[in-house]
């Protein structure tokens, strides 16, 4: 936005510096401040296009900053306009290009709120899933970053199928979900080391049944046979052994369960009744895509 108030700063305060007795002893004094212009005050209004074309120039030039700045006043200056409405995304992908996720936010939450339905709402949604996805962090901590990114990208996935932001936002929810699951085998491996069973359980077994085309499930088997095997619940160890045989036979985490089992006598078997048989068809361990 262009502001011309007629004075800099320093002339500014100046201004409002000078004493209130001195303001009244001149005050019927002529000056040549008589013919201020008070409306060089006011907000100068540019046309919609040229306020538009210079975003557009700031930001082909790397000038992230000016380029949102310059982006939000065609949104204020010339609100509901077709110029306002391309602002909104534009500005949107300037913050974001600028790492101010929360500006970014603010503008594809303003435009899916007024522009549903106009073309560039899947770039909305796909701008927002990105503010999230950079700030997803490692998976020793809180993972509600990694959740809301997976949010949006589904929106684009669901609402906008022929997109072109369909792809890369399949590859980053695969990510997200994989984020997911390691961050469950994490908690899992905690309970499992202090030997709190069954809370381990619970953990694997998310990871086995809500994320089985990530490549955890592999690990999230092999540690339901040694925590079910440590419980005494045998035929759990089993199944979950024979799962894992089923879809991964030639992997280390197989051979140390069935290795495991053998020591007390036993060897993988699918068992009809256990969850894991239903859990058995899902499991692609990352071979598939969302």
């Amino acid at each position: 936005m262009s502001i011309n108030t007629g004075f800099g700063n320093k002339a500014r305060m100046a201004l409002l510096l000078v004493p209130i007795a001195s303001a009244i002893a001149i005050s019927g004094c002529a000056s040549k401040d008589d013919d201020l212009d008070l409306n060089a005050y006011v907000d100068t209004i540019e046309p919609a296009d040229v306020l538009y074309n210079q975003a557009l120039a700031n930001l082909n030039s790397g000038r992230l900053d000016e380029a949102a700045k310059k982006f939000d006043a065609v949104d204020r200056q010339h609100p509901y306009s077709e110029f306002a409405r391309k602002s909104l995304v534009m500005g949107a992908f300037a913050n974001y290009r600028a790492g101010k996720y929360d500006d970014a936010l603010a503008m594809t939450k303003r435009y899916i709120a007024l522009y549903p339905t106009q073309a560039e709402a899947a770039y909305a949604y796909y701008i927002t899933g990105l503010c999230y996805y950079r700030q997803i962090p490692d998976v020793t901590r809180e993972q509600s970053m990694t959740r809301r990114s997976i949010a949006a990208f589904n929106e684009v996935v669901e609402r906008y199928p022929d997109s072109e932001y369909v792809e890369d936002s399949k590859a980053k929810i695969r990510f997200g979900r994989d984020q997911l699951a390691g961050k469950e085998m994490q908690v899992g491996r905690y309970y499992l080391e202090r030997k709190e069973y069954l809370a381990a359980i619970k953990r694997f077994r998310g990871v086995v049944e809500q994320y089985s085309n990530t490549r955890h499930v592999e690990e999230a088997l092999a540690r339901l046979v040694e925590a079910n095997y440590a419980l005494g619940l045998t035929n759990e160890a089993q199944a979950a052994a024979a799962v894992l045989g089923q879809n991964y036979p030639d992997s280390q985490w197989y051979k140390d369960s069935y290795k495991l089992l053998q020591s007390g006598g036993l060897e993988p078997r699918e068992s009809a009744g256990s969850w894991l048989s239903k859990a058995a068809t899902a499991i692609t361990g990352g071979k598939d895509g969302v």
